[in-house]
Formats: structure tokens, C-alpha cells, sequence
């Protein structure tokens, strides 16, 4: 296969590789961007003088240059590498291809964020049928030599030439059937030989080529495979789903191989200093005796714990790693405790004991769940390992989500079906599948499931985000379901081995009972429990970490948090979660209840004013009742009340049966009302009659509201709140609209105050949601008293895309980078935030206090309330469970401006 070829026009960075060894290194963890997470952070544990197998890191850099360079390595970077093999070979005294004592590498992948299983690694690089042998001797370990070869053939042949590895398995399983062996590890030095053997006829008959034998060949193809691994479908998901750029790709690291595979005193393992699903302050992890690193992380066996009490817990007595190798064990603890307090930040470590020694392969920040999150930003700001500022950037708001939904109901009736690892917490309830793709099917369609796998792989991606939960019946707590679950805040039980998973089938089988792909299960993460059938959820309860994060959030943040809501009910929601007033009530949600439609479709179909006036009478204390159950419910802070803004046909009857029954209840001639109703018809109603358009042709609607508002103000100030109701006129895109119409509200203000002796403040302003009452925002902020950015469809306005519409390619234009995320998820600061910004200065031009916020769903993203922070806004608003994610990323984002942005988000 060729790898290389010269770069041509292609730009490449002055340096293309860095070597690290034995506290020396050419890079450290500043240097993420250029050596990735892991590259950069290898380089910083040689220089702490950790013991770290030597190697060197490939550029991020030369990700870029890769692909530009159609998809062929440059020739450049072959000196480049070859210099620093020499260097490592020189420091180890072992020769890259050597007959009798060859250097094996490693070959990782590595991006500036973590992203656990996503991209490709290649182990025992370097091994022929010459080199085995020369391993097998230096070693006096054939056994393990001939293992290691096995391996590298299943890896490169998948990894580098594409092959379907599920053949290989199958040749080992039937020889492992053969011989009547359970474990890969009874297979002896002469079994595996002839396993290798038969790989290597697989492989030719599979991909029609001979497995290379030139060290250096495989090595050129192993660093373009973890390159190309950058854009395989699964990573492209992974980056869509935690929003990271595509431009910048990944580093490649090759390491000497250190081998947990040379039997009883070598083992490989994962660990993290503290735990990574709870929180709490206890060194945590996994490992296996014999193996290597991908036997652990894949799920192949399911691992031991490496602490003697959890291994007790585990019925797994006198196996841990502490028991096992207690040397080994008390290095590894002396090594956690540094990395953490030299990081200052939970770490996620692989290691390898090779013969009794320990070597460390990598460091990260661990990947958490929300709940570990908060407990561990807490824990350390009291061991004073991090300032208040600090835990606070630590913690992803999104990842919030996850505490605010329903969990298991602990007094609900349940049948147990298996207990196995409590591998990412949450409840979750859900039919069967066995498969990624019926996951996303069921997703489109509206279903909820349960991805049950014998082991979940990176393939598996779009699957375990479409599912509810997943359920591994192998695997451990470091497993790939369970690393990946726990970042994506998705429930998962790991490991259940009496679960007897049949694909070909469709089935599960455990404790007696026979399940279906269909059938429904649910899974507890938390406990690590699966139940029959469908469990009742409750309300969660918050920890008091989390109410002491918010609560340092608050101190933090210039930026007040409200909650769009539009009923007592949605009110009390955000209240409990923490909104200091509602920055949206849409007032056309209460027309739909059944006591009410009937008379808003009468005003609708009435022909003249006075026909109109008398159902808006009906409407009035309706509507009155609704803002005064409002008010009482947010005691003493802002309200903000939209003025009907839907055009009228979304009120109307939309078949021939609810016309009849409509004109029956008015005693309307039928053919007259569907004649009505045709005429209410738009093309384009986004654009058309709605809004304050309405009520300058019917100003009877925005006159009948604005009085509820005022009447239900004046009995909640006579009844000694202390209130100043917010009236906004929608999809204003003139100074004249708005002028016209806060006369007629002002006027009819003034004239409940007059007839109920109640004087109270009140505000009038408007939402900002074209681009012409941006672009003319001083002249619109003489009548306003208030700003509030409808960015919803502002969006759609100045980008020209329908929401409803552009779902069906709006990821396509992600994928290409013609936008760096969904703009009506993430505000398009270029373009929409230009216009967001100009209206804010024009606004403040004309007056210098005029209160602005935004409404729209932007309003409760973080990246979004980053740039309202910039701008100047004084609030946000967003829907209710999303306004403890708004307080904290409006916490985070004052931080990151008061550092003048250099703090970065620090987040997970």
C-alpha cells in the first residue's frame, strides 16, 4: 500500500516530531494543540521523571497536511521519524527490526480532546515471522511472543488494511473450541503458532494481500491509519456530539512497547484517582493479570479491581492488583497521588507492569459524570487543590442536564432480572435492540430503547447516542460502553455476564427468562440493576454539591437568569430551579385549552369589530385569570409577557369535521365559515399576518390583553406585591409599529389604574427578531423600554432557513464547515451575532439603560451565553430546565471576561 508521497504545494510546520524519554522531552502539557492530550502529556510525565516507555509524538499539524496531501503521508517526515526511532533505539539498546532483539512500538492516536475509543491504535508493531523468533529468545517467553504477534496481525489487518477482524476471531474461538480451552491465556506457544499461521492465510484471502513483513512498511501504514481513523464515521459523531472542530486532528505517538503479556508478574490496567461515576475521593480502577491494554479498555474479559476491598465486593477475594503485586500497586499509588496533585484535576491513567515493573502509558483529565463532577470540583476547592473560580470553569453546564431528570422511583414495584456494574448512572427505560442501526431507527420514529450488546465497540457511536441506556453483558467499569457513556451523560450497566446475548436470534436470556428485540427492560446506572419491563421514575433529587456550585455560580455571574414560561405550573419549575423572573410568556399557549379555543375561534372568524369585541370579552377574564395565577407565583420578579404573535389560522379548524362541529357550536352557516377559514390561508405565515401586524389591523386583540395584564396587576399590588409587569409587542420592524401600539397598551394601562384607584410601574418594549429592527434599533429604543432578542427567528430571518425545514441538511453544512455548529442551537455570532450586538449599541445609543436580554432557545446554550456575556446583555432567558445550565455558563462566562477570555472554559 503506498503511504507516502511528497508534499508538494502542502504547507508542514517547522517541526514535525517530538521525542520524549527518560526525562528528557522535546514537548509538555502546554502543548496540547500541536502534540494533542496524550502526546503532550507523555512528554510532561518523562520530564517529571514518571517512568514513561520512550518514543516521540507526530504533529497535530501533520493531520491537516495528511488529508491536503490526499490522504498520503509527506515524504518529509520520514527522516524526521527515523531520526527519532534511532534516539529511542539508542535509548533502550534494542534495534527497529533486529532478528535478535527487536524494539516493538506502539502506535496511538491523540487529539487535543480526549475522545475514548473513537480513533485507532496498533500494539506490537514491528514483529515478522524473523523478529518472533528474536523476541522469543531475547525474552525466554515464546508463549508471549507468539501472543504478541497474534494480536498485531488481528490489530494492523483491521486497523491498516480494512479487514473484517470478526474472521480471526472466529479462527480463534474454533481452535479454542479444538483444544477444549474457556481463555485466550491457556492457548500454549505451539497453538498460537499455528493460529498466527491460519491469521495470515485469512488475511490474504480476505484482502487479497500478503500481511507486510517490513517493519518499516507496517510502520508507515499503521501512522496513515490512525491519521485517517481522524475522519472514520464514528469519530465524526463523536466530534458532532461534543463540539470539536474537524480542522484539528490528531497527533500520533510511537511508543516502545512495554508488555503486560509475558505472564504471572505482568498485568495491565486503567485507573483513575478518583471516581469517575460518583465523585468520591477513593483511587479507582481495573486490570488484568497477562494481557494488554485492549483486553481491558475493549471489554474482551471482564477486569478485576485494583483495590483489595473492591475486588472483596466483587466476590473476587485475594485478586486485586493490591493483593497480587503489592509492589507494583504501592508504585502505581505514589504515582496517582503525584499526577493528580501535579495536574490538579482527577486523572484517567493506563498503565503497564511488565515483569514486575510499572510503566505509565497515559494521563488525562478523566471523563466524569455530572454528579462527579460537582463532587469533585467541591472536594477540591476544600482541599485548596483549586480557587472557587476554577471548579466552577471545571464543570460542563450541559452535563447539568443529566441530574435534572426523572430516576428509578425507589418505592416502585420491580422484577430483578441480573445486578452487574453501576457503569454510568441514571435511570433509563426502553425498548430492546441489538443493533446500532435500529437504535437510530427507533430514535427517528419517536421510540425509546435499550442497546444491549455483548460488548459495545467505537462503531457503536451513533447507536449509544440514539439509545436511552445500554447494557453490556462483558466489560468492565473502564470498558469502552462505560468511559463513553459516563462523557455523554447516558445511563449504562456494564458487564453483566449471566446475560446471554443471541444476536443471530434477537434475543437475551437471563434468569429465566427469554427477551426479545421489542421488548422492554430498564436499566438503573446508579445501582447497576436491570429490571423487567417499565419502572417508575420520580422527580431527582440535587445533591448538596449542586446547590453549592449554583450557588458560588450566582456570586460569580453579572448576568440574571429567567425562564420562559407560560403557566403557574412551568413557572413553579423554574422558580425550583432557580429563575429570578420569566423573560418569556407566550400568551397564544393559553388559547388552546378546551374552555377557551372556542371563543378565540370566534373572535377569528368574526366579520366585524363589534363581533370581534364581544368574544374577546369572553376571552378577557380568562386571560386575566391566567396572568394573575403568574404574578402570584413569581412574587416580586420581572415578568415578561408577549402579546399574541402566531397568525390566526394557527387557531382555526384544519378539516372539513372540525369546521362542521365549529359552525355548529357558533350557529354558522358551514360553506361561509369554510369560506372564513380558507381566506385565513398562507404561503408563507413565518413572514406573514402575525405579530404586531395583527394588531394593527385587529388592535381589539392587543387592547383586551393589555388590560388582563394591568387588572391582574392591580389586585396582586392592592394585595401588597411589589410588581412591575413587562408588556413586549412581538416581530416589531419599524418605529411606527411600535409607536402605534405602545400608545394603545399605555392608554389602556392608564386606564385600569383609573378605574381600580392602583397606580403601578409597568415597561413596555419589544422583541428584536428581524434584522430591520436590528439594523434601526435607535430609532425602535425611543418607544421601547426593553429589548429582548428573539433569536429563534432572527436566526430564521437572517440566515433565510426555515427551522422547521433545515434539519434535513442543516448536518451536511456542519460536516463541511460551512457552519461551526447548528445556528438555531448555537447563535451564528458572525452573522446573526453582528446583528445582536449593533442592536444592542444602537439601542444604548439612544438609552444608555435600556434593559436587554434574549428569549429565544439560545438563551440556555453555553457557547451562546459566552458571546450575550460580551455583548453587554442583563439577562437570558430559556426554557425551565435549562436555567441551572444558564447560571452556571453565565458564571463561567464572567469569569472567562474579568480574565479578559485568557482563563479558557477549562470544561470536560
Amino acid at each position: 500500500m503506498e503511504t507516502m508521497e511528497k508534499s508538494g504545494r502542502v504547507h508542514l510546520p517547522a517541526k514535525l516530531v517530538y521525542f520524549f524519554a527518560a526525562g528528557e522531552a522535546e514537548g509538555n502539557a502546554g502543548m496540547r494543540n500541536i502534540l494533542g492530550g496524550k502526546g503532550a502529556n507523555l512528554a510532561e510525565m518523562t520530564s517529571l521523571g514518571i517512568p514513561v516507555p520512550p518514543g516521540f509524538t507526530i504533529s497535530t499539524e501533520l493531520c491537516q497536511a495528511f488529508y491536503d496531501n490526499g490522504e498520503k503521508l509527506p515524504t518529509e517526515l520520514r527522516a524526521a521519524v527515523e531520526q527519532a526511532l534511532a534516539r529511542v533505539e539508542g535509548k533502550i539498546g534494542k534495534k527497529f527490526g533486529d532478528k535478535a532483539n527487536p524494539l516493538l512500538v506502539s502506535v496511538r492516536s491523540g487529539a487535543r480532546a480526549s475522545m475514548p475509543g473513537m480513533m485507532d491504535t496498533i500494539l506490537n508493531l514491528g514483529l515478522n515471522d524473523e523478529t518472533v523468533e528474536g523476541l522469543a529468545k531475547s525474552s525466554g517467553n515464546p508463549r508471549f511472543a507468539w501472543d504478541s504477534y497474534r494480536r498485531f496481525i488481528h490489530m494492523y489487518s483491521d486497523v491498516v488494511m480494512g479487514m473484517n477482524s470478526s474472521f480471526l476471531d472466529v479462527a480463534m474461538e474454533d481452535l479454542k473450541d479444538e483444544k477444549g480451552y474457556k481463555l485466550d491465556t491457556e492457548l500454549t506457544a505451539d497453538d498460537l503458532k499455528v493460529l498466527v499461521s491460519k491469521f495470515k492465510k485469512q488475511v490474504q484471502d480476505s484482502t487479497g494481500q500478503k500481511f507486510p513483513t517490513d517493519p518499516k512498511e507496517q510502520l508507515w501504514g499503521a501512522i496513515a491509519a490512525v491519521f485517517r481513523s481522524w475522519n472514520t464515521p464514528r469519530a465524526i459523531a463523536y466530534r458532532q456530539l461534543h463540539n470539536i472542530p474537524s480542522a484539528w486532528g490528531t497527533g500520533v505517538s510511537v511508543q516502545s512497547m512495554v508488555f503486560g503479556n509475558m505472564g504471572t508478574d505482568s498485568a495491565t490496567g486503567v485507573a483513575f484517582t478518583r471516581n469517575p461515576s460518583t465523585g468520591e475521593n477513593l483511587f479507582y480502577g481495573e486490570y488484568l493479570i497477562n494481557a494488554q491494554g485492549e483486553d481491558v479498555v475493549a471489554g474482551i474479559r471482564t477486569p478485576v479491581p485494583i483495590l483489595a476491598a473492591e475486588a472483596k465486593r466483587a466476590g473476587m477475594v485475594g485478586e486485586s492488583l493490591e493483593e497480587k503485586m503489592p509492589l507494583a500497586y504501592k508504585s502505581l499509588v505514589a504515582t496517582y497521588e503525584r499526577l493528580e496533585k501535579y495536574f490538579r484535576d482527577m486523572q484517567d491513567m493506563e498503565f503497564t507492569i511488565e515483569r514486575g515493573v510499572l510503566w505509565m502509558l497515559q494521563t488525562r483529565t478523566g471523563k466524569r459524570t455530572a454528579k462527579a463532577a460537582l463532587k469533585i470540583a467541591c472536594d477540591m476547592i476544600d482541599e485548596k487543590l483549586i480557587s472557587q473560580e476554577e471548579a466552577i470553569l471545571r464543570i460542563d453546564p450541559k452535563s447539568l442536564d443529566q441530574l435534572l431528570h426523572p430516576t428509578l422511583d425507589p418505592k416502585a414495584k420491580k422484577t430483578v432480572l441480573t445486578k452487574a456494574l453501576p457503569a454510568s448512572p441514571g435511570g433509563a427505560t426502553g425498548k430492546i435492540v441489538f443493533t446500532s442501526e435500529d437504535a437510530v431507527e427507533a430514535k427517528e420514529r419517536g421510540e425509546k430503547t435499550i442497546l444491549v450488546r455483548i460488548e459495545t465497540s467505537p462503531e457503536d457511536i451513533l447507536g449509544m447516542v440514539s439509545a436511552q441506556g445500554i447494557l453490556t453483558s462483558r466489560g468492565g467499569m473502564t470498558s469502552h460502553a462505560a468511559v463513553v457513556a459516563r462523557g455523554m451523560g447516558k445511563c449504562c450497566v456494564a458487564g453483566a455476564g449471566d446475560v446471554a446475548v443471541d444476536y443471530t436470534r434477537e434475543e437475551m436470556r437471563v434468569a429465566g427468562y427469554v427477551l426479545k428485540r421489542g421488548d422492554v427492560i430498564t436499566l438503573d446506572g446508579s445501582t447497576g440493576e436491570v429490571f423487567l419491563g417499565e419502572v417508575k421514575m420520580v422527580e431527582p433529587e440535587l445533591s448538596g454539591d449542586f446547590e453549592r456550585i449554583m450557588k458560588l455560580a450566582d456570586e460569580k455571574r453579572t448576568m440574571k437568569v429567567r425562564a420562559n414560561a407560560d403557566t403557574p405550573k412551568d413557572a413553579i419549575a423554574a422558580r425550583g430551579f432557580g429563575a429570578e423572573g420569566i423573560g418569556l410568556c407566550r400568551t397564544e399557549h393559553m388559547f388552546f385549552g378546551a374552555d377557551r379555543i372556542s371563543a378565540v375561534r370566534e373572535m377569528i372568524v368574526a366579520e366585524n369589530k363589534s363581533e370581534r369585541e364581544a368574544a374577546l370579552d369572553k376571552l378577557l377574564p380568562m386571560q386575566r385569570a391566567d396572568f394573575l395565577a403568574l404574578f402570584e407565583t413569581m412574587r416580586g420578579y420581572p415578568v415578561t409577557i408577549r402579546l399574541l404573535d402566531p397568525p390566526l389560522h394557527e387557531f382555526v379548524p384544519h378539516t372539513d369535521e372540525e369546521t362542521r362541529e365549529l359552525a355548529k357550536t357558533l350557529d354558522m352557516d358551514f360553506d361561509k365559515l369554510r369560506t372564513r377559514v380558507k381566506s385565513l390561508h398562507e404561503f408563507n405565515p413565518m413572514l406573514g399576518h402575525r405579530g404586531c401586524r395583527l394588531a394593527i389591523t385587529y388592535p381589539e386583540i392587543y387592547q383586551m390583553q393589555t388590560r388582563a395584564i394591568a387588572e391582574a396587576a392591580a389586585l396582586r399590588v392592592k394585595a401588597g406585591d411589589k410588581l412591575i409587569p413587562e408588556i413586549m409587542i412581538p416581530l416589531v420592524g419599524t418605529e411606527r409599529e411600535l409607536a402605534i401600539l405602545r400608545e394603545l397598551s399605555e392608554r389602556e394601562v392608564l386606564d385600569v389604574q383609573k378605574e381600580t384607584g392602583v397606580k403601578f410601574d409597568y415597561l413596555i418594549g419589544t422583541m428584536i427578531e428581524l434584522p430591520r429592527a436590528a439594523l434601526t434599533a435607535d430609532e425602535i429604543a425611543g418607544s421601547a423600554d426593553f429589548f429582548s432578542f428573539g433569536t429563534n427567528d432572527l436566526t430564521q430571518t437572517t440566515l433565510g432557513l426555515s427551522r422547521d425545514d433545515a434539519g434535513r441538511f442543516l448536518a451536511t453544512y456542519v460536516n463541511e464547515g460551512i457552519f461551526a455548529q447548528d445556528p438555531f442551537v448555537s447563535i451564528d455570532q458572525e452573522g446573526v451575532g453582528k446583528l445582536v450586538k449593533m442592536g444592542v449599541d444602537l439601542g444604548r445609543s439612544v438609552k444608555s439603560s435600556l434593559k436587554v436580554g434574549v428569549c429565544g432557545e439560545h438563551g440556555g446554550d453555553p457557547d451562546s451565553i459566552q458571546f450575550f456575556q460580551k455583548v453587554g446583555l442583563d439577562y437570558v432567558s430559556c426554557s425551565p430546565y435549562r436555567v441551572p445550565i444558564a447560571r452556571l455558563a453565565a458564571a463561567q462566562a464572567a469569569i472567562t471576561s474579568r480574565a479578559g477570555g485568557a482563563a479558557g472554559s477549562g470544561m470536560h
